[in-house]
């Protein structure tokens, strides 16, 4: 898997990476969804605090420091592979679940209503 790039993996491949991982050690045990869910949320603060007390034009400057940058990836690939391990603990389809979920927000968020803004004091009364 190393040096696999997202345009030559699928959602599939990456949760066997996941699952072959705490297959090794025995995991299982411990992959409740609620340890799941918990370290998922956990690792979300971490990266986080990478962005904290910055403003959002200093944060779309992390591309420019490799050592920031790294750490960022670093915990993304946390986020991530805890998001597959539940999914994997579930058997949950990533796929299927993101796409129904943008149906919904779709629905929710019309383009002709919502383009160039957002949030609920924002939303058009219904």
């Amino acid at each position: 898997m190393v040096n696999k790039r997202d345009e030559d993996t699928s959602v599939a491949d990456l949760r066997g990476v996941v699952k072959q991982f705490v297959d090794e050690r025995d995991w299982q045990q411990f992959h409740s969804p609620k340890n799941l869910s918990m370290s998922l949320a956990i690792e979300v603060a971490e990266l986080m605090e990478h962005f904290q007390w910055i403003s959002g034009d200093e944060s779309r400057c992390v591309t420019s420091d490799p050592i920031k940058l790294q750490e960022v990836q670093d915990e993304l690939a946390d986020v991530a592979s805890y998001l597959l391990a539940l999914a994997n603990a579930l058997n949950l389809d990533v796929t299927s679940a993101l796409v129904a979920k943008m149906e919904k927000n779709a629905q929710k968020y019309p383009v002709d209503q919502f383009k160039g803004r957002y949030g609920h004091k924002d939303q058009p009364e219904r």
